[in-house]
Parts: C-alpha cells; sequence; structure tokens
C-alpha cells in the first residue's frame, strides 16, 4: 500500500468537530469587546480617514477648505440616518447635552484647520504632525482635570515635542502656515478626545456621531459661505464620499477605543503616517523627507508610551493603599 492511502481518512464528524472549534475561536476573538475586533476596527478607522485626507487634498484644488468642511458634516448624515429610520428621536436621548456641544465647538474649530492644512501641507507631514493630539490631551488633563504626571510622562511628552520640532525644523526650514494649523488642530481635537472620553461611558458611539454631524453642519456653515462657490456634480460626488468616509471613519474610531483598550489600539493608529506617505506619492507625486519620517516615529513614540502609562496607572490601586503615588 502506498503511502499517501496508510493514513487513514477522518469522518465527516469530525471535521465539522473541527469547524465548529475554528469558527467558534474566531466568534470568539471577534466578539464586541475583544482586542483583536477593537484593533481592526482601529485599521479600518485609519483606511478611512486616510482616503478622507486625500480626497480633500483632491477637492481643495476647486473648491475652499471650508465649503469641503461644510459638506463633509451635511453629506455625513447619509451614514446616520439608517440609525434615525430604527430608532427615532430616541438615538438623541441625552443628559450631557452640554459636553455634545462643547465637543462639536472642539471638533469644527480642528476640522476647519485641518482641511485648509490638507490643502496646502504634503499628506505626510499632516498626519505626522497631527499625532500630537494625544500629547496635548495629555497637557489639557494636567491643566483642566488636576491629573498628576511624574517623571516617565514628562520625558514622554519632551520627546514628542522634540519629534515636531525635527518634523517642521524652526530656523532650518521655513514653517508653513499648514503646520501651524495642524498644531492648532491637534490642540483642539486634544479638547475633544477628551471629551469624547467622558461621553462615551455614557452614550453609544452612534449618538455621540449624530451631535457631532448635527452640530457641526451650522458651525461650518458660516465659514463655508464666505467662500461659497456652488460645485459641480462631479465636485458633489467627492463631497459625498468625503462626508461618509469622514462618519464611518469618526464611528469606528469611536467604537474602537470604547471596546478596546487604548494602549492597544492607538497604536495602529500609526498606519495613518503610512498610508498618508503611500497615497501622496501615487496621487500628488509627495515624497515625505527623512524628517518627517524620523520626526512623526518619534512623536508617535511618545503618544504610544504615553497611552501606556495611562492604562497601567489606572490598573493600579489607589496611592492610600501603596503608600505613596505611581511614578508615571
Amino acid at each position: 500500500m502506498s503511502m499517501w492511502c496508510a493514513r487513514p481518512l477522518q469522518s465527516p464528524s469530525k471535521i465539522c468537530d473541527r469547524r465548529r472549534v475554528a469558527n467558534g475561536a474566531i466568534a470568539s476573538a471577534l466578539a464586541p469587546g475583544s482586542s483583536l475586533r477593537a484593533i481592526l476596527i482601529m485599521f479600518a478607522s485609519t483606511i478611512a480617514f486616510s482616503l478622507l485626507h486625500a480626497s480633500v487634498r483632491h477637492v481643495s484644488a476647486d473648491l475652499h477648505p471650508f465649503e469641503i468642511a461644510f459638506f463633509r458634516n451635511a453629506f455625513g448624515l447619509l451614514v446616520i440616518l439608517p440609525w434615525f429610520l430604527r430608532y427615532g428621536v430616541g438615538l438623541l436621548a441625552t443628559q450631557k447635552l452640554g459636553l455634545h456641544v462643547v465637543r462639536g465647538g472642539l471638533n469644527a474649530v480642528a476640522m476647519l484647520c485641518f482641511f485648509y492644512a490638507l490643502a496646502i501641507t504634503p499628506l505626510s507631514q499632516v498626519a505626522a504632525l497631527s499625532f500630537t493630539a494625544p500629547i496635548f490631551a495629555t497637557i489639557l488633563a494636567i491643566l483642566l482635570l488636576g491629573e498628576v504626571v511624574r517623571a516617565r510622562r514628562w520625558i514622554a511628552i519632551a520627546i514628542g515635542f522634540a519629534g515636531t520640532f525635527v518634523a517642521i525644523r524652526p530656523g532650518f526650514a521655513e514653517v508653513g502656515l499648514g503646520s501651524i494649523l495642524v498644531l492648532v488642530q491637534a490642540v483642539a481635537w486634544a479638547g475633544a478626545l477628551i471629551t469624547i472620553k467622558v461621553l462615551s461611558r455614557t452614550e453609544s458611539s452612534i449618538t455621540i456621531a449624530t451631535y457631532m454631524v448635527i452640530l457641526m453642519i451650522p458651525l461650518s456653515l458660516g465659514p463655508a459661505l464666505m467662500f461659497w462657490q456652488t460645485p459641480t456634480w462631479s465636485q458633489l460626488g467627492w463631497l459625498a464620499l468625503i462626508g461618509v468616509l469622514g462618519t464611518i471613519g469618526q464611528l469606528l474610531m469611536t467604537q474602537s477605543l470604547k471596546e478596546g483598550e487604548t494602549t492597544v489600539v492607538m497604536p495602529i493608529d500609526f498606519f495613518k503616517l503610512i498610508w498618508a506617505s503611500a497615497l501622496g506619492f501615487w496621487l500628488f507625486a509627495e515624497i515625505p523627507d527623512l524628517y518627517t519620517w524620523i520626526g512623526g516615529i518619534m512623536i508617535f513614540a511618545s503618544t504610544s508610551y504615553i497611552a501606556y502609562r495611562e492604562s497601567k496607572l489606572k490598573k493600579l490601586p489607589a496611592p492610600e493603599s501603596v503608600g505613596r503615588p505611581p511614578e508615571s
């Protein structure tokens, strides 16, 4: 008897059992609240945001970025409408309307600055500098929430700011308006991140995203009217795509932060720099320089360590039980 038939055939029932075990393991790994599911959701959000940024850059050749921001919010309602049809106005039920308004205002400032920066700055540099938002969020937590930050996180913050200087090289290269706008956006977005985290304790991701879109439509309309130009049908198609991508990206990012540990999901955010560099080269012939990559890596390493320390500190017992505050 040849060797290939010496091994007994497996019964159909054993094959089915193995398939059920494999399917069960996959279902468990992708169950709500699992780390793998949260990572995949964040990964999908980086793709959505990167495609959004490239689309904004493309459309900004003909339309002002402020008008693009308005249409991004207006068309963003298309993603929200199915939930309205399913849940009705109950989707807007909240006891934190004030926080939603604050988040909407911060997001409006961040979006207007960011879209303008995308129109005049290489995508890779925008992506690298936008990683500073968690650094600013830590500083805002110190100033507004009284959070105690010790040596390790201060060093991480310093490294992050050093990376910012490497990326924009003030004194060695002209600091463009786009770089300044990205940093202003990062500060505003840092405030929004703190607000989102507070809201996500009691509000669903859909409710948070819905309020953002509804509030930002009137907030972005005023600036858009100052530069209004009636878009063509082709431009409306791109604007609709921008609106859908932006809302999907927000939903995915919020859900990822809700389901997974920050230290687990935030490292995936680095893919934005990779996608931005690839899309910038492919679509706009942009070649990111070495300083952008070095600065981006320094900034991202800083923000990742800050997220790691914050996660570790949340799991430590209260200072009274260990005799002294934990170092961070």
